[in-house]
C-alpha cells in the first residue's frame, strides 16, 4: 500500500509517500504556521496563505504517485489556535481528508518511533529522543525494540520562544537569560529526566541544522548527516556560535534554510539546556522524524 503522511508544524510542513520501507517522495516547506500564535492564540491569515499552497503542491504530488492512503497530523501551532476549524476546512478541501491535530503525548509516540527505526544496533537503552520543533519540544525515554516508556511535551518551541523572548538581532544578553528561565522552568516541570538516558537520539530542523554545521558541511546534506554521533561538546560550542550571531551572518552559512536563520537561536538554546541535564557526551542525530513515526503508523 503506497501512503502518504504529512506533518504539519509550527515552522515547517513535511511531506513523505512511499511503499514502505521504499520512499518514493520525501519534501518540506517553511511555511511558519504558527507565526504570531503564541502572542495572539489565532493562525494569521497570512500563515494559512502561506500553508494552504503548500498543500495544494502536496496534493498534486500525492495524486501523481497514486497514494491509496493519507494521515495529514498537525501539531503545535494549531493545538493553540482558536480559529483552528478554519485551517480544518482548507485541508480537508484539498486533501479530502481531516487532519488530526495531536496531543503532545501522541506527537511524542510518533516522533520517538520514527526517530529509532533503524537504530537498534547503534543506540542504548534507555534512549532519549529530543525533538525540537517550533512550538513545542517533546522528551521521549524508551527503548528501540519496545517503544516509549515516558513522554513529555513542552511548549517550548524555537518560533515560540523567539517570537516570545530574542527580539535582538542578535539577542541582548537579557533576552537570552530570559528566554533560558523559559526552558529552565519548563524541563523543571518535565517528568522525563535527561539524566536517565543511557543514549541521545536528536531529530528534527534544529538539531540536524546544528550537526550540519558541527560537521562542517558546505552546504546541508541529509544523507552526510542521518546517523551521525557528535560530540556534546562540539554540539554546544555551534549552539553558543548561533546565539551569538546576527541573522545575517546565520543566512551566510551554506548549511542554514533561510526559514530556519531567525529562529534558531531560541532553538539552539532548548537544545543546549537540555544537553547540560544529560549525562552522556555523545548525541546521535536522525533524519528520520516524525513524519516516518506517521508514515509507519499506517503501514
Amino acid at each position: 500500500m503506497r501512503v502518504a503522511a504529512i506533518d504539519c508544524g509550527t515552522n515547517t510542513i513535511k511531506l513523505l509517500i512511499g511503499t514502505l520501507p521504499e520512499v518514493a517522495v520525501r519534501e518540506s516547506r517553511m511555511v511558519r504556521l504558527g507565526q504570531g500564535v503564541d502572542a495572539t492564540g489565532r493562525l494569521a491569515p497570512e500563515a494559512l496563505e502561506r500553508v494552504f499552497a503548500a498543500i495544494d503542491e502536496y496534493a498534486v504530488l500525492i495524486r501523481d504517485a497514486g497514494a491509496s492512503r493519507i494521515r495529514f497530523c498537525a501539531t503545535s501551532a494549531t493545538r493553540d489556535a482558536s480559529n483552528a476549524a478554519e485551517f480544518a476546512a482548507g485541508v480537508r478541501a484539498r486533501l479530502g481528508v481531516d487532519p488530526e491535530v495531536l496531543t503532545g503525548e501522541e506527537e511524542a509516540r510518533l516522533a520517538f518511533a520514527g526517530a529509532v527505526r533503524g537504530l537498534a544496533d547503534r543506540v542504548g537503552s534507555p534512549t532519549l529522543v529530543i525533538d525540537i520543533g517550533g512550538g513545542s519540544t517533546e522528551l521521549i525515554l524508551g527503548s528501540p525494540a519496545s517503544g516509549p516508556e515516558s513522554a513529555y511535551s513542552m511548549n517550548i518551541g524555537s518560533v515560540r520562544l523567539h517570537e516570545r523572548r530574542m527580539g535582538g538581532d542578535p539577542p541582548s544578553q537579557e533576552q537570552v537569560a530570559a528566554c533560558v528561565a523559559d526552558i529552565d522552568a519548563a524541563l523543571d516541570a518535565c517528568t522525563v529526566d535527561p539524566a536517565d538516558a543511557a543514549s541521545i537520539v536528536g531529530v528534527a530542523g534544529t538539531i540536524t541544522t546544528i550537526a550540519a554545521g558541527v560537521l562542517g558541511l558546505a552546504a546541508y546534506d541529509r544523507d552526510a548527516i542521518d546517523r551521525q554521533r557528535l560530540a556534546v561538546a562540539d554540539v554546544q560550542e555551534m549552539a553558543e556560535r548561533l546565539v551569538s550571531m546576527t541573522v545575517r551572518e546565520r543566512l551566510a552559512l551554506g548549511w542554514m534554510h533561510p526559514g530556519r536563520a531567525d529562529v534558531i537561536d531560541a532553538g539552539a538554546l532548548v537544545l543546549s539546556r537540555i544537553l547540560r541535564r544529560t549525562r552522556l557526551d555523545s548525541v546521535t542525530v536522525a533524519e528520520t522524524d516524525i513524519l516516518d513515526g506517521i508514515a509507519w503508523s499506517m503501514a
